[in-house]
């Protein structure tokens, strides 16, 4: 059981743990996701850490299909700018491996952003914490466990 699950059950909402065989040769993990799970890109996502001008840290919840607005997720959690942080940094403060990082079970609550295109669906696909593991939960309890702002936080 990885921390996400745990999180997950600890908190008591619904929600499914699915896994598939991952390949270690796979460069896009999400888009490996949805493709071996059967499952439309658009309700698999990422998540993504970056660093704010502020200094902080910030977690970006965004469908695998789609790309970051750094810009806009800046604005989204008080910021002016944001750049993506390095995998090693990502990996230290989450306690998770690049292609395997959740929001849920992270080792400290950092800044998170949910891109609002999660609210179309019942259940979205994210990351349960190793490549090759998903939980799939109502986009309002993922929202609700990383007390995330929802907003539109992808390009285009």
């Amino acid at each position: 059981m990885t921390p996400a699950v745990e999180a997950a059950r600890r908190a008591g909402i619904p929600f499914e743990v699915v896994q598939y065989e991952h390949d270690p040769a796979a460069a896009a993990y999400g888009a490996e996701a949805a493709s071996m799970l059967g499952v439309p890109a658009e309700r698999v996502f990422k998540t993504l850490v970056a660093k704010l001008d502020t200094g902080r840290l910030a977690v970006a919840i965004v469908p695998v299909a789609e790309r970051l607005d750094l810009k806009a997720l800046a604005a989204t959690l008080g910021a002016r700018k944001a750049e993506m942080a390095g995998p090693a940094e990502a990996q230290r403060a989450t306690g998770y491996v690049v292609g395997g990082i959740s929001p849920l079970g992270q080792k400290r609550r950092l800044p998170t952003a949910l891109d609002d295109s999660a609210s179309r669906y019942a259940t979205v696909y994210v990351s349960g914490g190793r490549r090759g593991l998903e939980i799939v939960l109502a986009p309002a309890d993922l929202a609700g466990l990383t007390e995330a702002t929802v907003a539109r936080i992808v390009r285009g």
